[in-house]
């Protein structure tokens, strides 16, 4: 996930809450999220 910019991997939270993924998968990209610091932008799931 190191790859993804600040926008994407908030892109791909907002995308995955929508589609349903998998709860796994939304919680790594929340553990990810809170290490950037950016957690507090993104309504939770």
């Amino acid at each position: 996930m190191n790859r993804l910019s600040d926008d994407l991997l908030l892109e791909t939270y907002t995308k995955a809450c929508k589609l349903g993924l998998s709860r796994d998968f939304i919680s790594l990209i929340e553990d990810e999220l809170k290490k950037r610091a950016l957690y507090h932008q993104v309504k939770a799931c």
